[in-house]
C-alpha cells in the first residue's frame, strides 16, 4: 500500500485520520498511518499542550495539523477581542435563545456561561486567518509536525514557501477542480479531493467524479488523497484505481473509543443512517454535512434568519451546542459527521479501525488481480 507520498512524510500506509483528538493521531500515526490533528477546536494554549502530549507519546513518528484559512469571513470580528461575541445580530441571537426555551433547554449557570464565554472566544479567533496564523506559530515550535493542512482552499503562497523553508509539507482541501488550480498555483504538496459525501465543509461533487478530476489538475508532483466516504479498504483500493496516492478519513475515527465524542454524542452517531448525515449551514455559516437534527432543521425553515459569515455563526452554533450537552438532548444535537455513519453501528478502537482497512484493502486487491491481467 506504500506510495510516494508516504516515502516524502515518513509514513507506512497512506491512511490519512483528521480528527480533533491527540489520542486519535496518536494511535493512528503509531498503527503506521498519518494522524492530522484539527486545531480550529483549541487556544493557542490548548494547543501547545495538545502537540506536547502527541510528541510525547508518538515515538517519534511525524504527524500533521489543520488549520481554518478563510477567505470570506467577518473582518470586523477579527480586529475584536471579547467583544467579538457581542457582535453576533439580536435577530439570530433570540431566533436560537427561542428555539431552545421552546425545547425546554435550560439556561446556562452564572458560571457556566462565563466559561462558555472564554471557550466561544478562542473559538470564534481561531476560524480568522490572524487565529489561523497563531495555531501554525505554536505548530511550528514541535519539529514531529511534518505537514500543516488548510481546510478552507489555497493557502496563501507566502505561506507555503513559509512552510517550505522549514521543511513542512503543506496541503489544502477542495470540492472542485477548479480548487486545485488555485492550490496547485501555490505550490501546495497535497491536494485533498473531499467529495461531497464527507463530513464538515463540502461541495456537491461526489468523490468517484472528483478524485480524478483534481488527479488531471494536480499533475504528477503533487499528492492526491481522496476523501468522502472512505470508510472501507475496497475504496481504499478504489481512491488508488481514480490516481490518488492515499486517503483521508475522519468520520470513521468518531465511533472508536478515543475519539472526543461524548457518550450522548456516539449515541446520535451509531443511530444516524446515511441519510441523516446532511449539508447545512447551522453550524459555520458555510456548507457543513453534519447530523440532522432538529436544531439543524430549525434554521432550513421558511423565516428562519441568514446565516452569519465566520466567526459568528460558529460562536452562535458552539453557545447553542453547551446547552444541548449539559441538558442531554440528543435530538437537538448536531455535529459534523460524513455519510458513512450508516456503516457506523457500535464503539471499536482506532487499532480495529487500521486492521480492518488494511485487510480488506489486501483482500480487495487479491481479488480484482485476476481482471487486471485480463
Amino acid at each position: 500500500m506504500k506510495t510516494p507520498i508516504c516515502e516524502r512524510l515518513g509514513c507506512e500506509v497512506p491512511i490519512f485520520a483528521f480528527t480533533h483528538c491527540r489520542d486519535v493521531v496518536v494511535e493512528v500515526t503509531k498503527a503506521g498511518g498519518f494522524g492530522v490533528l484539527g486545531a480550529v477546536t483549541h487556544s493557542p494554549e490548548q494547543l501547545e499542550r495538545e502537540l506536547k502530549w502527541i510528541d510525547e507519546h508518538v515515538g517519534g513518528r511525524p504527524y500533521g495539523v489543520d488549520v481554518l484559512i478563510p477567505v470570506v469571513y467577518d473582518r470586523e470580528a477579527e480586529a475584536s477581542t471579547e467583544e467579538v461575541i457581542d457582535l453576533i445580530p439580536a435577530e439570530q441571537r433570540q431566533f436560537v435563545d427561542k428555539l431552545l426555551d421552546a425545547e425546554g433547554v435550560p439556561p446556562l449557570s452564572a458560571d457556566d456561561a462565563a466559561e462558555a464565554r472564554r471557550e466561544l472566544i478562542g473559538r470564534g479567533r481561531n476560524t480568522t486567518p490572524l487565529g489561523a496564523r497563531r495555531l501554525i506559530d505554536v505548530a511550528l515550535r514541535h519539529p514531529q509536525v511534518k505537514l500543516v493542512v488548510s481546510a478552507l482552499g489555497a493557502p496563501p503562497k507566502e505561506l507555503v514557501d513559509e512552510l517550505h523553508g522549514r521543511g513542512i509539507l503543506v496541503g489544502s482541501l477542495c470540492g472542485k477542480a477548479e480548487h486545485a488550480k488555485a492550490q496547485r498555483a501555490v505550490g501546495v504538496d497535497i491536494i485533498v479531493a473531499q467529495g461531497t459525501e464527507a463530513g464538515g465543509h463540502t461541495g456537491q461533487i461526489a468523490t468517484m467524479v472528483l478524485v480524478p478530476q483534481v488527479v488531471d489538475v494536480a499533475g504528477p508532483d503533487i499528492a492526491v488523497l481522496a476523501a468522502g466516504g472512505i470508510s472501507r479498504g475496497r475504496q481504499i483500493a478504489a481512491a488508488f484505481a481514480l490516481g490518488a496516492q492515499g486517503v483521508w478519513t475522519g468520520t470513521i475515527w468518531l465511533g472508536t473509543r478515543e475519539s472526543e465524542l461524548t457518550p450522548m454524542e456516539k449515541e446520535v452517531l451509531f443511530k444516524a443512517k446515511s441519510e441523516d448525515a446532511v449539508q447545512r449551514k447551522w453550524m459555520t455559516g458555510k456548507t457543513v454535512r453534519m447530523i440532522r437534527s432538529k436544531a439543524s432543521e430549525a434554521w432550513e425553515q421558511p423565516g428562519a434568519p441568514r446565516h452569519l459569515k465566520p466567526p459568528l455563526q460558529n460562536i452562535l452554533y458552539h453557545g447553542a451546542r453547551i446547552r444541548i450537552e449539559k441538558a442531554h438532548r440528543d435530538d437537538l444535537c448536531s455535529f459534523p459527521a460524513g455519510q458513512v455513519v450508516g456503516n457506523m453501528k457500535e464503539e471499536t478502537s482506532v487499532r480495529q479501525v487500521m486492521q480492518d482497512l488494511m485487510q480488506e484493502y489486501i483482500d480487495t486487491a487479491e481479488r480484482i488481480s485476476p481482471l487486471i491481467n485480463l
